[in-house]
């Protein structure tokens, strides 16, 4: 059963495994993400199994800005949205390796939406103001995924 966004989530842990000098986890149940409201039919559900580093931080803002922290959650769905390419679609992911996904076809019988990167980086904001992260984090985080977040959407 998926966790929702607001819920603990379960990850495993990948000794030796990383991205950029950061430690990557594996999502050990599914994460879901209702977009726009809580009972929105618009879901984002990140599935079991899916490797995620948290929050892309570089290593020296780790002290203003850890890559766990309250603003986990939002970053596992952002994650997942730059790894299938605003698709949402799992299918159309291969094996994780070398820090990133290797990406495949995406199926065309999913009826996944579709999030451009400004949609992504717009659902990361609006997950960080539902589990709480402070307004002046969020905005920092935004900006920052905006500013910086394009070699990562275009990695596919």
């Amino acid at each position: 059963m998926a966790k929702r966004i607001t819920e603990a989530f379960e990850v495993r842990e990948l000794p030796g495994l990383g991205r950029g000098g950061r430690p990557c986890v594996q999502l050990r149940a599914p994460l879901e993400y209702r977009v726009g409201s809580a009972d929105s039919p618009e879901t984002i559900i990140v599935p079991h199994g899916f490797v995620t580093d948290f929050a892309s931080v570089p290593w020296g803002l780790w002290n203003l800005f850890p890559p766990l922290g309250i603003y986990a959650r939002p970053a596992i769905i952002h994650d997942f949205l730059y790894a299938t390419g605003g698709q949402g679609d799992w299918d159309g992911l291969g094996p994780f390796q070398d820090g990133r996904y290797l990406t495949g076809p995406l199926r065309k019988d999913v009826a996944a939406p579709s999030y451009s990167r400004a949609e992504a980086d717009a659902v990361f904001r609006e997950a960080m103001a539902v589990v709480g992260v402070a307004p002046w984090r969020r905005e920092v985080m935004y900006r920052a995924v905006w500013l910086g977040g394009g070699s990562g959407w275009d990695r596919g």
